[in-house]
């Protein structure tokens, strides 16, 4: 199979860094994680896939066809129908099944709003760094071929890149708890 120009070694290494920065912002998420939440984790990854959905439909099915079936040959089922044993196994486990998926939600949201943070920081700086980059373009442009010499101090630091996982901590510094 011939190598394609997107593989991931072709990378300049400023997008590696900013994929590695983004990586190690979920690695951290999934550490920072307690074992109750990795339970819920596993829990709702587990329930969530199409075979729980046939494994609780086969059940129910066995269920009614073993109380029917139970009956029909004369012996007294445990659950008869209108099946409020069913019904009732049925709303306790909706009950369990929604909190597991809240939990979940709420730790996703977390996530979700740490990336969020780190975009709008990334987004502000980008603006502040742009806006002095035509500042410095209208210097030289009014000052023509000669511009100042004078060091620019904010020039300076604003020429280095973001790091993301600098940027990442400050906003951590800066969250409560």
């Amino acid at each position: 199979m011939p190598e394609s120009n997107n593989a991931p070694n072709d990378l300049p290494p400023h997008i590696e860094q900013s994929v590695g920065s983004i990586a190690r912002l979920h690695a951290d998420h999934r550490h920072s994680a307690t074992p109750q939440e990795r339970a819920v984790e596993r829990m709702t990854t587990i329930l969530g896939r199409a075979n729980s959905i046939v494994a609780l439909g086969v059940a129910v099915v066995v269920w009614v066809g073993v109380n029917l079936l139970a009956g029909v040959f004369g012996y007294r089922p445990l659950d008869p129908p209108p099946f409020v044993g069913l019904t009732s196994t049925a709303s306790v486990v909706s009950i369990f099944l929604v909190i597991l998926i809240l939990a979940s939600e709420q730790r996703a949201d977390a996530l979700a709003e740490r990336r969020e943070q780190l975009t709008l920081e990334l987004t502000i700086l980008s603006e502040r760094k742009t806006a002095k980059v035509i500042q410095l373009l209208e210097e030289l442009r009014h000052e023509g071929v000669k511009p100042r010499e004078r060091a620019d101090a904010e020039a300076a630091d604003m020429a280095r890149p973001a790091d993301p996982a600098a940027v990442i901590a400050a906003i951590d510094a800066t969250q409560p708890g």
